[in-house]
């Protein structure tokens, strides 16, 4: 692979309509839906930091929550054959209904959280994992070394050899990520600031996870942009 192919990403990401589609987009200033910009909703507090850049490498994917990360199409596969798999995929699929999420720091960046363990939730995202491994083809050795470069298990390097990510089965960690690496100092009060504006925009609450997302990527230097919105069932 060289990179110049298009990635697709398997995602969870809310209905459109959603508070959840709009604070996060919002706070990332991009809606993958249209591929545009949009104004920052900067949280209160954060106005004198430099918002743009805090957010500038989520804001590459979209607000979202990784279920089968970026990859290239396999030989003989397409998008068309993609896009079928996966509507076929969410017919039979019943939603997975989480307690809520929360703001948290994953080490130095915010991201949003389940607010409670679920089990439900793990079983369906290694699912989906497996389900379009098929379709995902073997990483180059560029991304091979990029993804070393960050300490790995051994458990996480089987998942990697497997499945091209080395965040998944019992890895995976749900998150919808609001910010990039955030020097240490910024960490906590990034978090706090997030965590009142998500309060007010968005109203607590179960949050259903009751659709994928097929996300594309051009090529390594666009966005990702919002392919397919798959409600199950």
């Amino acid at each position: 692979m060289t990179g110049s192919a298009p990635r697709y990403a398997i995602y969870f990401a809310p209905s459109a309509e959603s508070a959840l589609w709009r604070f996060g987009s919002a706070t990332l200033g991009y809606d993958a839906i249209g591929g545009g910009e949009k104004p920052f909703a900067v949280p209160p507090g954060c106005e004198a930091l430099d918002w743009a850049g805090l957010t500038s490498e989520p804001r590459r994917y979209g607000f979202h929550a990784t279920l089968k990360a970026p990859f290239e199409l396999s030989n003989g596969r397409s998008e068309g054959a993609l896009r079928a798999f996966a509507r076929n995929y969410v017919a039979g699929r019943t939603p997975v209904t989480l307690a809520g999420l929360a703001v948290n720091a994953l080490g130095h960046f915010i991201a949003l959280t389940p607010a409670e363990p679920s089990e439900a939730l793990q079983h369906f995202a290694f699912d989906v994992v497996q389900a379009f491994e098929p379709f995902r083809a073997p990483l180059s050795e560029a991304d091979l070394a990029r993804r070393l470069q960050s300490p790995l298990t051994p458990a996480h390097r089987a998942y990697l050899e497997a499945f091209g990510y080395p965040y998944v089965g019992d890895a995976f960690r749900f998150h919808m990520t609001l910010t990039g690496s955030l020097p240490q100092d910024l960490v906590s009060p990034v978090r706090t600031a997030l965590a009142g504006a998500h309060a007010q925009a968005v109203p607590a609450g179960p949050l259903l996870l009751d659709r994928i997302a097929i996300f594309k990527q051009a090529d390594r230097a666009s966005r990702f942009t919002l392919l397919d919105s798959l409600p199950f069932g």
